[in-house]
């Protein structure tokens, strides 16, 4: 069983070798930002040096991680500062960074080698809450041992208008996938994992963890039970903390939002560039991104960033601002960003979606009236 140490509050942006500002600790950060603005704030490579092909880790190298222990970030980003990134790391990536435009150009990473992988304790979830009517929220893992979290013994808005089937509640598109985790396994330095951890969210939401994979072979269909020999791999997640999601507000069902067209397709994108298989991504592929179908949508969109974003790209101004030479936010930055980030969520709930009607999952006639 993978050991698990729980990232310190106090921890914020961190400096990364390749100069990049990291994600507020809002949990919005540049992902949520760029995709309703549309536009990047960090430089990207050239899209020769995007596609440029990387070689196969060497069964040697993935065969010398087993017995790995997951490290506490706020030691590693320590020890990465002060003695420099001797060696590498196996990262697991399962979302937006398998998306090579994402990894290598946004966040400025450069692997050494790569590997697709089955990872049978992980499951993919979208249940990290991102920004209403823009980017409804983000993707995340969960260990299959443990059940889908319900804070709620209510039934959704969405499970109140399905049919369900036997008795049972209807079932989301997004929970369809009944087998492990399929990622791709990087070799990165030591200085990029820092990098990688600083923009997942500056060290406030994610752990790191180290989990089981297993090479997958060039198939289409993923086998129930793998096959290939076991090795251990580093990856990054958002723990479930008694209904709130280390530092993000939680909303009542995990399973209820749908993430934007933008986002899903770097998720696709990536499984596609990486040659995933087929089975895999005809379930990628079918994921149903939110959309926005009525004028009340779109004014609610409209007014809900023009209040909002401002607010966010102060935040991020402020921690660019305050933070210390080792790139963290001090204490009262970190509590004023988290609080605006549930203050954010809790004027969705209580005024905006009435008035305007959903911003996490697409309402209307025809095929978007089904599950997401």
């Amino acid at each position: 069983m993978s050991q698990i140490h729980s990232p310190p509050s106090n921890i914020s942006e961190s400096k990364t070798p390749h100069g990049h500002s990291p994600q507020d600790e809002t949990g919005v950060g540049h992902q949520g930002v760029q995709g309703i603005m549309g536009v990047s704030l960090i430089a990207t490579e050239t899209p020769e040096a995007q596609r440029r092909q990387l070689p196969t880790i060497s069964k040697e190298r993935w065969s010398s991680s087993v017995g790995e222990i997951a490290f506490e970030p706020d030691s590693f980003l320590n020890d990465v500062n002060e003695n420099g990134g001797q060696g590498s790391i196996l990262y697991l990536a399962y979302g937006s960074n398998l998306c090579e435009a994402t990894f290598k150009g946004v966040r400025g990473i450069k692997p050494l080698a790569q590997l697709n992988v089955l990872v049978p304790e992980l499951a993919l979830t979208f249940d990290l809450p991102g920004i209403p009517y823009s980017e409804p929220c983000f993707a995340n893992v969960r260990y299959r041992s443990q059940p889908r979290a319900q804070n709620s013994d209510m039934p959704s808005d969405l499970e109140k208008k399905s049919p369900s089937i036997n008795g049972a509640p209807p079932e989301y598109h997004k929970d369809k996938w009944k087998k492990g985790l399929v990622g791709v396994v990087y070799e990165v330095s030591r200085k990029d994992y820092a990098t990688i951890i600083a923009t997942e969210g500056g060290n406030t939401s994610y752990k790191d963890v180290v989990v089981t994979c297993h090479p997958l072979l060039d198939v289409e269909t993923v086998p129930e039970i793998p096959h290939t020999s076991p090795f251990d791999a580093h990856t990054l997640f958002c723990p479930d903390v008694s209904g709130f999601l280390a530092g993000r507000a939680h909303r009542p069902d995990p399973s209820y939002a749908q993430p934007s067209a933008r986002y899903l397709k770097l998720i696709t994108d990536g499984a596609d560039e990486h040659g995933l298989p087929k089975e895999y991504k005809l379930y990628l592929h079918d994921i149903r991104p939110y959309t926005i179908t009525t004028t009340r949508q779109r004014i609610g969109r409209f007014l809900f960033t023009s209040v909002w974003m401002p607010v966010i790209l102060v935040m991020i101004l402020l921690q660019r601002t305050f933070k210390d030479k080792r790139g963290r936010s001090p204490k009262w930055l970190i509590e004023v960003s988290r609080i605006i980030y549930s203050a954010m969520w809790v004027s969705y709930d209580r005024f905006f979606k009435g008035l305007f009607g959903d911003g996490e999952r697409t309402i209307g006639a025809g095929r978007h009236n089904e599950l997401p």
